[in-house]
């Protein structure tokens, strides 16, 4: 698990960038995984110096000094210490909404930036796009289970091992749908990361279109289905003129 590492004392806290300056005080300093250096004095919520995500960090850490050097393209964050009060290394995780526990260790699950984060081993669940995660469990794990539309609305477990949403959209619309420029069955596969409707003719015909978050309403002009989407209705071929 990452962590978040803290120094207090006295310090000469000088930042070179958009506007020069050099501060000293008692402060707290926190430096979090990705490098980003946040100085704290006694006032409000603000820190008084900061540089979030530098390109490149450097911590020094004696028995009685620390100091650390922090650059961001022009910009430079340094902090010397005069006086050390204390140190400290805790472990940290991203902040998220909670969905349950975990089944097998019991530890706290969140959603946040698009995945379910075990708050203890880290361990991630990558959510599609449009997902909504459902106070309910699956049967076969006990994770949460999430509700995701692709063509319909599809209940599947988080783990993508245990209930594949790729064999629920294939169940449901695999040849259901025909190629526009040959005719051929329209099959539902995974290519280079995305979910196609792709035309069973390939090679020869390299016709396939991405199938978007939303439900199947009606039918196109085209002869393809038409989505009810978070943006409108739209058909599966995104550059229909019918649609």
């Amino acid at each position: 698990m990452e962590s978040i590492r803290i120094f207090a004392g006295d310090c000469t806290v000088t930042f070179e960038g958009t506007r020069d300056r050099t501060q000293r005080g008692r402060v707290v300093v926190v430096v979090k995984p990705d490098r980003t250096v946040l100085v704290h004095d006694v006032s409000g919520y603000q820190p008084v110096a900061w540089l979030t995500r530098a390109d490149s960090l450097t911590v020094e850490s004696g028995p009685r000094s620390f100091g650390l050097v922090a650059r961001a393209g022009e910009q430079v964050l340094t902090v010397e210490s005069n006086d050390v009060t204390g140190r400290a290394e805790y472990p940290a995780s991203e902040a998220g909404i909670p969905v349950g526990a975990h089944p097998e260790t019991g530890e706290p699950l969140v959603r946040t930036n698009g995945a379910v984060v075990g708050l203890d081993s880290g361990t991630e669940f990558r959510l599609p796009a449009g997902a909504i995660v459902l106070d309910s469990t699956c049967d076969d794990c006990g994770l949460p289970l999430m509700r995701v539309e692709r063509g319909a609305a599809f209940e599947v477990c988080i783990d993508r091992q245990c209930d594949p949403l790729d064999d629920r959209v294939r169940d449901r619309f695999d040849g259901d749908w025909h190629c526009p420029d040959c005719g051929s069955p329209m099959r539902i596969i995974r290519r280079n990361g995305r979910l196609l409707a792709g035309c069973d003719a390939y090679p020869e015909c390299e016709t396939a279109f991405s199938i978007p978050a939303g439900v199947v309403a009606a039918d196109c002009d085209c002869g393809l289905p038409i989505f009810e989407t978070g943006r409108g209705r739209r058909c599966l071929d995104s550059t229909c003129e019918h649609s």
